[in-house]
C-alpha cells in the first residue's frame, strides 16, 4: 500500500478533505499539523499525526519523513511547500538520512530547479509567457517610483500581489496612484510584528511570526487588471507529465480575492493545454493548481498564478481523467486507476463549509461536497476552534459585515461566468438543506435523517467518499 504524508501549517478544510479521497483510493495517509483544532485530527483515516512546529518547522517534517518512510509529501499550503524547498537545500547535512530526504522531496514535488520559480509570481508568470501562455501585462514593484512608468501605458484598475502570501490575503485591487501606494506600502508591512501578533493571538496561527523574525520582505507585483470571471484548474502530474486534472469556472467566492465557495466544473482546452506545459516546462511532481480570469468578451483564459500543492477541488473524484487521488494511487502501486462512476452528474459542486457559512444562494441547484462519513470532522469545519476562542468571536465578529457584503458583491461580478453553465435544479435533499439555516446540529434533519453521518436515501452524491 503506496504511503503518503500531508504537511499543513493552516487550518484549511483541503488537507482533511483529501486524506479522505487518499484513503478511498487506496493509501496509507499521514499528516504533520498544528496541535490544536486541526481539520486532520478530526478525520478517521489518518493513521499517523505528527505536530508541526512553528519554532522547528524543518525538525518536524524530518521526525515525520523518518518516522513513516512515505512515498510521497503532499504540502497542502504555500508555507508547507516553502517548508518542503528548505528541507531540500538543508538535506545534504543531515549525514546518511539526507539523500533519502531529498530523494523522497524530489519525487513528490519534481525538479528542484522549478523550486524557485513557482515560489515567486513574476517569475513564474515570465516563464509561463515564454511557453506561450496567455497572462496579463505585469511588472516587479520595488519602490513606489515605479508606479510611474507602468502608470504611462496601463489603466486603472491594477491587481497588487505580495509572494510569501496565500489564500487572497496578499491581493490588493486599486483604482488610483494613490490607493496603489497604500497598497504597495501594506504588503511590504504584510509580515509586520504587529500582524504576526493578530494572527497568533486571534487566528491561533503561530507560522505568521516566523516571517517577521527573519525580516522577510515580500516581492510586489502590479498587473494589468482583466475584465471578467475567474477559473482555475488542479493537476496531478509526475516527472513532468499530467496524470489527471479537473477544470472549473469560479461562480462565488469568500471576500472579492478569496477563495471559491461554488464552482462549476468544465471542459476547457486553453487550460489544459496550460496545466501540460506548466509541467512540462517545470518538470512538475505531485499536484499543483493554476489561478486563471477568463475574459469576458473574448473567452481567452489569462493564467495569473501557480499554488504548487493540493487545491480545495483535489479531493473529488468526477469520473475518468478527474479522478487525482485515484491517478496518483495508480502510478505508484502500478495497478491501473479503477474506473468508477463520479461522485456526482451535477457540474456545480457548492465547497464545504465555504458556501454554508457564506449561506450561498446557490446551494439549492448544487452539488453538496459534504464528508457525511466524518461527523466530527463536518462540526470542526463549521465551527472550527480559534473562533471558539472568546477573541476568535470577537474578530469574526468585527469583519463579518464586511465578507458579507464582499460575498454579495462577488455573487454579481462572477454573473458572467453563471450565465455560461445550463442551471440544473436541485434535489429536495438539497433544498431541504438550504432552509435549515446552517446549523451543524440540524445536519441530521437535513440531509442525515437517521443522524449518522451518511447521506439521505436517495440523494444524488450526498458522499464525496468513494
Amino acid at each position: 500500500m503506496p504511503t503518503v504524508l500531508l504537511t499543513d501549517t493552516t487550518r484549511w478544510a483541503s488537507s482533511a478533505r483529501f486524506a479522505i479521497g487518499l484513503a478511498e483510493a487506496g493509501f496509507d495517509v499521514s499528516g504533520v499539523c498544528l496541535r490544536r483544532g486541526h481539520p486532520l485530527r478530526k478525520t478517521r483515516v489518518v493513521k499517523r499525526i505528527f505536530t508541526y512546529s512553528a519554532i522547528r518547522p524543518l525538525h518536524s517534517l524530518i521526525n515525520a519523513i523518518e518516522t513513516t518512510s512515505p512515498d510521497l509529501i503532499i504540502p497542502c499550503d504555500d508555507r508547507a511547500v516553502a517548508h518542503l524547498h528548505d528541507l531540500h537545500r538543508h538535506a545534504k547535512g543531515l549525514a546518511a538520512s539526507g539523500s533519502r530526504i531529498a530523494s523522497v522531496v524530489e519525487r513528490s514535488l519534481g525538479s528542484p530547479q522549478s523550486y524557485a520559480t513557482v515560489s515567486a509570481r513574476h517569475e513564474f508568470l515570465m516563464v509561463a509567457r515564454n511557453e506561450g501562455l496567455r497572462v496579463p501585462d505585469m511588472a516587479a514593484v520595488r519602490t513606489i517610483d515605479d508606479f510611474d512608468s507602468w502608470q504611462r501605458n496601463h489603466a486603472f484598475p491594477w491587481v497588487l500581489k505580495a509572494d510569501g502570501t496565500f489564500g487572497g490575503r496578499g491581493v490588493r485591487i486599486v483604482t488610483s496612484l494613490e490607493q496603489a501606494r497604500l497598497a504597495f506600502a501594506e504588503l511590504n508591512g504584510e509580515f509586520s510584528l504587529a500582524r504576526g501578533i493578530k494572527r497568533l493571538v486571534g487566528y491561533r496561527d503561530p507560522f505568521w511570526v516566523g516571517p517577521w523574525w527573519h525580516n522577510v520582505r515580500p516581492s510586489v507585483l502590479v498587473q494589468a487588471h482583466i475584465q471578467g470571471y475567474p477559473a482555475n484548474c488542479a493537476a496531478v502530474c509526475w516527472k513532468g507529465k499530467v496524470l489527471g486534472e479537473i477544470s472549473v469556472d469560479v461562480m462565488t467566492t469568500s471576500g472579492s480575492t478569496g477563495p471559491a465557495t461554488v464552482v462549476n466544473v468544465i471542459d476547457n482546452r486553453e487550460i489544459a493545454v496550460a496545466a501540460e506545459r506548466v509541467a512540462s516546462r517545470l518538470e512538475l511532481s505531485g499536484l499543483f493548481g493554476l489561478d486563471f480570469v477568463i475574459d469576458a468578451t473574448s473567452g481567452a483564459a489569462y493564467l495569473i498564478e501557480i499554488n504548487p500543492r493540493c487545491t480545495p477541488v483535489c479531493h473529488l473524484q468526477l469520473g475518468k481523467g478527474r479522478d487525482l487521488a485515484g491517478a496518483l494511487w495508480a502510478q505508484l502501486s502500478g495497478v491501473a486507476c479503477r474506473d468508477e462512476p463520479p461522485v456526482t452528474g451535477n457540474p456545480r459542486i457548492a465547497y464545504f463549509p465555504g458556501a454554508w457559512l457564506d449561506r450561498n444562494r446557490h446551494l439549492a441547484s448544487s452539488f453538496q461536497d459534504v464528508p457525511w462519513g466524518e461527523p466530527d470532522l463536518v462540526e470542526e469545519l463549521l465551527h472550527p476552534w480559534p473562533k471558539r476562542t472568546i477573541l476568535g468571536r470577537v474578530l469574526n465578529y468585527l469583519s463579518s459585515g464586511s465578507r458579507s457584503d464582499e460575498a454579495e458583491n462577488d455573487c454579481t461580478l462572477s454573473e458572467s461566468a453563471e450565465n455560461r453553465q445550463n442551471r440544473r435544479p436541485g434535489d429536495a435533499n438539497n433544498a431541504e438543506l438550504a432552509r435549515s439555516g446552517w446549523d451543524s446540529r440540524r445536519l441530521g434533519s437535513a440531509g442525515d435523517p437517521a443522524g449518522t453521518g451518511s447521506p439521505a436515501a436517495g440523494a444524488p452524491g450526498g458522499t464525496t467518499n468513494r
